[in-house]
This record gives structure tokens, sequence and C-alpha cells, in this order.
């Protein structure tokens, strides 16, 4: 018998099992840590339009085999296509993957996200807008984009901005890694359940036949517990980061960062601080203008904007930063890209800019939503 976690090229990216009123999709790309493809985003928006409107389906479940839920989009694909002279099928892949995201954070019936493993990029755009999303001891999020040359998309925007204080910008620009224990305190997780407990949760979830959130939430509780927050967690450190990641600019955040260093030495602000050095300068701004933004947007607006955004990153006539850091992280992996800007001084508050306004492309036009009926305001309170 072949292993769990190999997958032949003509398998399918994902699997669905039908269990009475509950469909259960699986990410299938163990490989590649089940990074979203132009297909599956395809197949997952085809299948997520139809459930909602068969009266025979009450419940999503969503989950990933193997180690991870979801990695993130499959950006090496992307940047594949960009580089062969047409960034308009980066931009497709983006145009498939956020529509996919308005849905779920619209959607009329509960989705059940089982984050058992590495949320991280996309993977959080398909789990973070459903109603439930289960963490585990083996849940591993993040959202790394600012070393890549790219920004929290995927609607993070509107997430991350809704988290206590401003928790979001420091997990948005830093693109640190939070546990299980961390998403279910900040709010990115509702439940925390064992790893161990999933298999018999899915299976009081496919009995269930309601689309009632209260009687779904009641049935995850059974099988959570309240996970321990390890000494170290930055979550600790809520009064820090609202200290320094309240700040206007980019700079100001990591002079403060710099000042609560002088009275003592401390681990991990170094770590932090090491983070935002690191990452690109163009992509720390517009993620901070983003996120700010985004407090005052609802999803939808949140994803028409960065939408915007990615096609002037894919477009990269505003900056090659994108390019170059899939290059240093994912191809060379030499991990030392030559940003350029190269200094978060040099960035203008114009350049910044020019990522919010319309791109200037034939053809081009602003992110559109599929009509979606009877929108009421608990589809999309979800966090």
């Amino acid at each position: 018998m072949a292993p769990l976690s190999s997958t032949k090229p003509d398998d399918p990216q994902v699997l669905v099992e039908e269990k009475k009123s509950a469909r259960i999709l699986t990410l299938n790309r163990p490989k590649q840590l089940n990074a979203l493809s132009f297909q599956m985003n395809s197949q997952l928006l085809d299948l997520f339009i139809a459930y909602e409107e068969d009266s025979n389906v009450k419940l999503v479940i969503l989950k990933g085999k193997g180690r991870a839920f979801c990695a993130g989009g499959d950006v090496s694909a992307v940047v594949r296509d960009i580089s062969a002279g047409n960034w308009r099928l980066g931009a497709n892949f983006f145009w498939k993957e956020f529509t996919l995201n308005y849905i779920m954070a619209t959607y009329h019936k509960p989705q059940v996200s089982i984050l058992n493993g590495i949320v991280m990029g996309g993977g959080a755009g398909v789990s973070i807008h459903g109603r439930f999303r289960v963490a585990t001891e083996n849940s591993v999020f993040a959202m790394p984009e600012t070393a890549l040359g790219l920004f929290p998309d995927v609607g993070a925007s509107y997430y991350l901005s809704r988290l206590p204080g401003f928790f979001g910008e420091y997990v948005g620009l830093t693109g640190t890694r939070l546990d299980g224990a961390e998403m279910l305190a900040c709010g990115l997780a509702t439940h925390f359940v064992p790893s161990e407990r999933l298999s018999l949760l899915e299976e009081a979830l496919c009995k269930v036949d309601s689309s009632d959130p209260a009687i779904i939430s009641a049935v995850i509780d059974e099988y959570s517990q309240q996970p321990y927050m390890k000494e170290q967690s930055a979550y600790h450190r809520l009064n820090v980061i609202d200290r320094c990641f309240s700040r206007r600019t980019v700079e100001e955040i990591i002079s403060s960062l710099e000042k609560e260093t002088l009275n003592k030495k401390d681990d991990w602000i170094s770590a932090t601080l090491q983070s935002l050095k690191g990452a690109s300068p163009t992509s720390l701004k517009i993620s901070l203008r983003s996120i700010r933004q985004g407090r005052l947007q609802g999803v939808g607006q949140c994803l028409v904007r960065e939408y915007r955004m990615v096609c002037h990153v894919v477009q990269g006539k505003l900056s090659r930063d994108f390019f170059e850091g899939c290059r240093a992280i994912l191809w060379d992996k030499d991990k030392n890209p030559k940003w350029e800007p190269s200094k978060l001084e040099f960035v203008s508050d114009r350049m910044v800019d020019s990522y919010f306004s319309k791109v200037d492309d034939e053809g081009w036009e602003d992110l559109k939503f599929p009509a979606r009926s009877n929108l009421h305001v608990c589809a999309i309170a979800k966090l």
C-alpha cells in the first residue's frame, strides 16, 4: 500500500467525501504542503458555490492531507507563469483565490476548518474567513509575506486588523509563527481540539444534520480543551506589542522596539527587530498601511483593495521585490534577498500610494464578486 503522504500527478488535488448532510473536502498535495494551485482554488470555489445552493448540504468540513493544512498559495507556480512574460496569469490566480475567500467569508452555511498542521498565507485565507477554525497542538500559523516581498493578502488586512490591540500588525509585519494555543487566544481559531480526538469530532459533525452554528459549536465544544500557553509566548507581550506596533510608521515601530531594549536585553525584541530588518522595506510599508485601512473596511472592500495591491506586485513595475524574495527564499535558498529600495527611508509615501491605486494596464479591472443573496450581518461578522 502506498504511504498516505504520496500523491501521483493524476491524483485529484481536492478529495471530496459525502457524509449524510456533511461534505468533507481534503486538500491533497501533501508533498507541496497542500499549497493552493489555480486548479484547487477553482475546484473549491465551484464546490462551495454548489453546496450553498444544495439544500441537502448543511455543513462543509475542510482539512489537509499530511502534516499541513495548507502552507499557502503556490507562489512558485505563479512566479513561473509571470516570468514567462504574462503577469495577467498571476493576476488571474489571485482573482480566483480572493473570490473564494469572499465566498467563504459571506457563506450562509457553517464551514469547519481543521487546522492540524501548517496554516500559512493562502491557507489562512481558505480557513480564517470560515465560521469555525479548529486548532490543535500541531497548528503553526504565519503570514510570512513581508519576507517574500509580498504583503499579507487573502483578506488578511480584514482579520489581522481585528485581532486584540495591535497584535495583527505584529503578526503581519514580522511573519511570526503562532501555535494552536496562541491562535485560540487571539481569535484566529475558535476551538482547540487535541489531534487524537479529531476523528471522533469529524464523526460527530457528520451526524449533526444541522446548519445551526450554535449546534455545530456545541458539538465541537465537546471535544475541545483549553490549551497551555507557553511562558515565552508573544501573547504575554501584548502591552509591549501595543506600545510599539501602534506607532504611525514602520520606522517609528522599529525605533520604539529599540528603545525598549535600552533598559534590558530582551531576546524576543531582538528576534522581532531581526525579522523586521530582514523583510522587504516596501512590503513592510504597504502591509502596515493595508492593515490600518482594513480596520475601517468590510471584508469585501479589503479583498478589492488587496487585489489592486497584488496586481501591482505581480506586474513588477513598482518593485521587483516579490521576484527577488522568491529567488532568495524559495529557489536559490540563500536567504539573502537584495531588496530595492534597500532601506525604509527610501520608500516614500508616494511610492506606497501607488500600490493602492488602480492598475494602469489596458483591460485591467477591479475585483468583482459574484452576487450574494440575503447577505446578513452574521455572514460577515465571524471574527
